[in-house]
């Protein structure tokens, strides 16, 4: 069974010169079809409807698929709602019934937006800023320490809220946070806590052994970079230290002490250093 908005593998049907024909009646464009293929080989191809209404299909990675959210660019705006680049030749459109009423003052070109992608009754596929609609505050299935992608949504007064496998909110405290983070900002978190209501407590660097090791390793390549000679040590500002290693002073103390231990590094007055 073939879905709309996200990749499936499909089998080639017949070729012609605008394309080949996939399983279910979908086209692949002919500059998209591999070398060589041919009817009865599969191909990964991304479905979509195009402005006819007719399935199309293409091996190009669009910025996000059907239950993911992104924070897409506002390419256009009119009557419709605003259509936004999602890295297809066919924008993505945000219909203004998906847009809260606060927010559709900051519906303008050239603009990003945070927005969920869904599968509208009609099966095209669209784009809702109504978060809310689509995540939950209850996590299930995930536990401390498991490793999860992030998407920054905003600040609170008690750190930043932000979009946990695309599926639930969580936040990071203020203590986690060394850098500012804007909105839209993607990248890898860890669980830190399940709370007992099913609330995600999210953490930006790994825990325990495993980021005492991503620690001491990244702090090994960014010296590395430097020579080999760093004037930074226990003593130096946490907000230095992450804009240097991207890691707390915490972390950062634990990795030196590895790396001291394992004899990859020598410390003194002047800074840090690489055994050579």
């Amino acid at each position: 069974m073939t879905e709309i908005g996200r990749f499936n593998e499909l089998e080639i049907v017949s070729l012609s010169p605008q394309g080949a024909v996939l399983e279910g009646g979908s086209v692949l464009p002919s500059r998209e079809v591999p070398p060589g293929a041919g009817p009865g080989d599969k191909v990964r191809a991304f479905l979509f409807l195009d402005y006819e209404g007719r399935v199309m299909a293409t091996t190009v990675t669009p910025k996000a698929q059907v239950g993911e959210v992104a924070y897409l660019k506002i390419n256009t705006v009119n009557d419709a709602g605003a259509f936004l680049d999602w890295g297809l030749y066919k924008d993505l459109l945000l219909p203004w019934a998906e847009v809260k009423r606060e927010q559709k003052r900051l519906v303008v070109a050239g603009k990003k937006i945070l927005v969920a992608v869904f599968e509208a009754a009609d099966g095209r596929v669209a784009a809702s800023a109504r978060l809310d609609d689509f995540l939950r505050d209850e996590a299930e299935g995930l536990k401390e320490g498991d490793k999860v992608p992030i998407v920054v949504s905003d600040p609170t007064d008690l750190g930043l809220r932000v979009i946990v496998a695309h599926r639930y909110w969580g936040l990071v405290h203020a203590n986690e946070c060394f850098r500012v983070l804007p909105r839209g900002h993607a990248q890898d978190g860890y669980v830190k806590a399940l709370r007992p209501d099913g609330k995600l407590n999210i953490a930006l660097t790994a825990p325990g052994y495993a980021k005492a090791d991503a620690a001491s390793q990244g702090v090994l390549q960014v010296l590395r970079t430097h020579g080999g000679n760093m004037a930074v040590s226990d003593r130096t500002a946490p907000e230095e230290i992450y804009r240097l290693f991207g890691i707390s002073k915490k972390a950062f103390k634990l990795a030196l002490g590895t790396l001291y231990r394992g004899r990859q590094i020598t410390l003194d007055e002047a800074g840090i250093h690489l055994v050579r």
